[in-house]
């Protein structure tokens, strides 16, 4: 193990399975310049390889387009729709890891996100929520933040919204819990 593994408590090289119930795929934009509208994506799959050397971890997930959820069924209708997400069209959103790292106590997944058909690099900021036995006999969880922004714009998502109606700067939040395979 390297240092910036043995730094973590509790630290377990392995796959482990994202576990949907117990994760979360959010997002925040700005709407008319004045207020914050949350939403989040509900199916979430994906696994996480720590590896024993942390700079040997990788990360895949897929996000289903049209799990989107607003907690308004008109406005998810149109994110899900042709001027945002394209979700008939582009039914997933997935990323792949190119990388993880430690710097200064700090960690990063760097990767490339692929959102509207179009993929960009994107590099996460990550937090190690930690380790611990699940719920069963003989289970391993592993839980992790991480945060990054977009912009929407960029990934070809609402290109026809003015930025006043619609922030094209998207914060994205993830809390993922995994399961250690057996």
């Amino acid at each position: 193990m390297t240092a910036s593994t043995t730094e973590i408590p509790g630290y377990i090289a392995g796959t482990w399975t994202i576990d949907p119930v117990h994760s979360d795929v959010d997002f925040v934009v700005r709407h008319l310049g004045v207020s914050k509208v949350r939403g989040r994506f509900a199916q979430v799959e994906g696994e996480i390889v720590t590896g024993a050397d942390l700079a040997d971890s990788k990360v895949t997930a897929t996000i289903k387009a049209d799990s989107v959820d607003t907690k308004n069924p008109d406005r998810d209708a149109h994110v899900k729709g042709a001027d945002f997400l394209d979700a008939e069209q582009f039914p997933a959103l997935s990323f792949v890891s190119t990388g993880v790292r430690a710097e200064d106590g700090e960690y990063f997944i760097d990767g490339e996100l692929t959102l509207h058909g179009v993929t960009k690099p994107v590099t996460l900021e990550a937090e190690v929520g930690g380790f611990a036995d699940g719920l069963s006999e003989g289970a391993k969880v592993f839980g992790i933040s991480a945060t990054t922004e977009i912009k929407r714009t960029e990934f070809g998502v609402g290109a026809n919204i003015p930025g006043a109606v619609v922030s094209d700067k998207v914060k994205i939040e993830l809390n993922i819990e995994a399961v250690l395979q057996a």
